[in-house]
């Protein structure tokens, strides 16, 4: 059994798509998982499985939340050492950056070379973008409600499914996923 966290995009944002987390956990647990908690209601779940089951979970989940409550969630998927590896990589990360301008995006599939050149690196002045892997990450210089450089506007670019979580959830979700290994 290891331990892993679901990030559902675009649930419970300006009342659109609304999906309450007890119906969410539900959901989780429908499909064999365990220890199922969530962070917030914008879809952050951390739940145990076999790393098999694991893998089936997102799309069961998509499925059934397409089914029971009528629309399209993308969930993006990433297991505990994985999202420990975010955690330590933030290449913008330091002593004298506000953690509130550090985002990253998850991404569904590692993108192509080629897409990833479709980003223009100056379309919003003053912020920083790094694409390694299936993460981008953002620093946002005037914050994340002034940036050009939005979830959407990757997820074009990029043509993978994309979910944003500013550096604070990345850290909830960290201890989330690794405070079941503490007190086992």
């Amino acid at each position: 059994m290891g331990r892993y966290v679901a990030l559902l995009r675009g649930i419970n944002v300006g009342g659109h798509r609304k999906l309450p987390m007890k119906r969410a956990v539900a959901l989780f647990e429908d499909h064999g998982c365990t220890d199922v908690t969530h962070y917030i209601q914008s879809g952050n779940i951390a739940f145990s499985a076999t790393a098999a089951a694991a893998k089936r979970v997102p799309a069961l989940v998509a499925g059934s939340i397409a089914d029971v409550e009528g629309f399209d969630v993308p969930v993006t998927l990433r297991s505990e050492r994985e999202l420990a590896a975010v955690a330590r990589a933030h290449p913008f990360a330091g002593a004298d950056v506000d953690p509130k301008m550090l985002h990253v995006a998850f991404l569904g599939t590692r993108p192509k070379p080629r897409a990833i050149a479709n980003i223009d690196p100056e379309r919003s002045p003053g912020d920083l973008f790094e694409v390694r892997g299936r993460e981008v990450f953002v620093y946002y210089e005037r914050g994340a409600g002034k940036t050009k450089l939005t979830n959407d506007y990757l997820e074009k670019q990029l043509g993978v499914v994309s979910t944003m979580r500013n550096w604070r959830t990345v850290g909830r979700l960290m201890s989330m996923v690794t405070v079941h290994e503490e007190h086992a």
